[in-house]
């Protein structure tokens, strides 16, 4: 929790205004039994009417007084608690994006969900809760002693006893249930996956009928998080009756005492009354006090969690931009394996490209393609090997003395991420207009730019059918879109930038052979500037390649053009032969 406290800092006031008014209101507060007493002892065991209404108008007077204070704590405690979790938040969402493909992986997507709101949540109402009842239920506790003392000693001889054991009783719930609440906040993360997996794939669970076994899991994933949950509850549980025992007991005792006093004529009724006033405020804010431990306990659980993932050393390495034109790209000899996985997914990868090529990147399910880019964009570092551009090893030129590897990555990806423009396999739109997606990949694009992309990727003619054309609204996702029109306006998104390295990431596997035709005439119009990557496992879709890379298990089994292949490599035979009926009958039914 101590990490978190930085984001605290900028609500420094609101941080100790919120407790001092909280401690004028309970200083009030500790005064009250006071007036009570002399209202029972002076005005009505004398029957003095004044002092009655007097020190009336006096309690009045202090409980209007302790509103106003406690109001004026919750604003300030409510404004620090809102600040912090708003620049909690916004350093979660800045350490997410810094993060390399491999450390997202390592978390996986609910758990970083979880983190940014559940976790979030649940600190912000613990520094709420902080702020306000942190100092002033241990400022009543101990006052209510101290007034006690005054009021009658023998009396306060049983608070003296009382209070220690409550506090044992207190940290002791405590410490048990930290480590609880840390299992609960794990459990919830599986039950985010879970639910974000059947969001995310309805459309496939319901095609396969497989609702009765999603639900059966998830219900499985939530009986675990009810389990631990209620084992925790029933610890923090403990807390309220057996406080509530101790003080009963207490009170019972100074009841005890103050009635014998009383008849004895050592003190007199309205004393004894205070001495039971005050054990009740001790009793009130030690409720609220274990209610604020639990509370406590979750929110350092989570603060834990939150902490350990912003400590990760995620600073950027100091680097220029080295290149601003790429003229050439060579892969020597790399080999990719992915962190914790027992086979590489690439092994010994050597080609070049120049300024200018088309390549084509092909093979079947699983052999490497998607991870081939992915190292060639700066995602990943190879293992084995090294990427050149322009003859440059990038994480050589970047690196400065001993940094650590996953901050070469990020160096890398971000002096890659001005060269590249990449249709990914799944498209990805985003809600707002199609201009608004459009000008990701340029953001001063001109009208002329977005319409010259949009011929290019074939996705001209359904825009402007759309009602507003370019303003035409993109709801999330793009669910307004079909599959193929979701991939034009990607690979779109992608030409508008004119990017130095274009990657097409098996991005027209939803387009017919006509359209998908028209998008290849339009990656040569820009293709002078640039390297092109093709990615398919459509031999159709790179047989104009000037170079065909073949990929079978991670390795490559071919290079060369399409011609050279089909003399030369027996593995894009096969895909040809077998894929060329087809692609010739796509190709009539088109031309009808």
């Amino acid at each position: 929790m101590k990490y978190l406290l930085k984001f605290l800092k900028p609500y420094t006031k609101e941080s100790i205004l919120g407790p001092l008014f909280k401690l004028i209101e309970a200083s009030f507060e500790l005064m009250i039994p006071l007036v009570v007493a002399s209202i029972v002892s002076d005005g009505i065991g004398k029957g003095d009417n004044v002092h009655i209404f007097k020190m009336g108008a006096v309690m009045i007077a202090l409980g209007l007084i302790g509103l106003i204070c406690a109001v004026t704590a919750q604003f300030f405690a409510a404004k620090a608690a809102t600040g912090f979790s708003s620049g909690l938040r916004e350093e979660i969402f800045k350490n997410i994006q810094k993060r390399t493909y491999s450390q997202l992986e390592t978390y996986g997507t609910g758990a970083l969900i979880t983190r940014i709101t559940s976790d979030v949540n649940q600190l912000q109402t613990g520094v709420n809760l902080v702020l306000r009842l942190f100092l002033r239920s241990p400022f009543i506790v101990f006052g209510a002693v101290i007034m006690a003392f005054i009021v009658d000693v023998k009396g306060a001889l049983v608070f003296v006893v009382c209070v220690p054991v409550l506090f044992v009783i207190v940290f002791a719930v405590l410490i048990n249930s930290i480590p609880l609440y840390k299992r609960v906040q794990k459990a919830l993360d599986k039950v985010t996956i879970k639910t974000r997996e059947n969001l995310l794939g309805v459309r496939v669970l319901r095609a396969f009928n497989s609702q009765d076994e999603e639900r059966e899991a998830f219900n499985k994933d939530i009986a675990e998080y009810k389990t631990i949950q209620l084992i925790a509850g029933r610890v923090g549980a403990i807390m309220n009756p057996a406080t509530f025992l101790v003080v009963n007991a207490a009170t019972l005792v100074v009841l005890y005492l103050g009635a014998k006093e009383v008849n004895l004529g050592i003190i007199e009724q309205g004393a004894l009354i205070a001495l039971i006033n005050y054990m009740s405020q001790i009793l009130v804010e030690l409720i609220k006090l274990a209610n604020l431990i639990i509370t406590m306990t979750k929110s350092l659980a989570c603060a834990d969690r939150v902490s350990e993932m912003l400590k990760e050393d995620l600073d950027e390495v100091e680097y220029k931009e080295l290149l601003d034109k790429v003229n050439s790209i060579e892969f020597k000899n790399v080999g990719f394996t992915y962190p914790n996985a027992g086979k590489e997914s690439l092994s010994n990868i050597s080609f070049k490209a120049k300024k200018g090529d088309i390549i084509g990147i092909i093979g079947g399910t699983g052999s490497g393609k998607t991870t081939l880019i992915n190292v060639l964009c700066g995602f990943y570092s190879p293992t084995e090997g090294e990427v050149l551009i322009n003859d440059k090893n990038l994480a050589n030129e970047i690196k400065t003395g001993e940094v650590a590897k996953e901050g070469i990555t990020r160096a890398v990806q971000n002096t890659m991420k001005n060269l590249i423009g990449i249709v990914p396999q799944t498209a990805v739109l985003f809600s707002g207009s199609i201009e608004d997606n459009l000008k990701w990949g340029k953001k001063d694009a001109s009208e002329e730019d977005m319409i010259n992309a949009l011929k290019r990727a074939a996705a001209y003619d359904f825009v402007m059918e759309k009602e507003g054309q370019l303003k035409a609204i993109v709801q999330e996702g793009g669910k307004n879109f079909s599959g193929g029109q979701r991939q034009r306006l990607s690979i779109a998104r992608a030409f508008v930038k004119e990017p130095e390295i274009l990657i097409l990431d098996d991005s027209t596997s939803a387009l017919d052979y006509v359209t998908e035709k028209k998008v290849r005439a339009g990656i040569r119009e820009i293709v002078g500037d640039s390297v092109c990557f093709i990615v398919s496992q459509r031999s159709a879709s790179i047989m104009d390649a000037d170079q065909i890379i073949v990929l079978e298990e991670g390795e490559m089994v071919g290079i060369g053009s399409h011609s050279e292949l089909l003399e030369k490599c027996e593995v894009y035979k096969e895909i040809y032969k077998s894929q060329s009926f087809d692609e010739e009958n796509e190709g009539k039914e088109g031309e009808r």
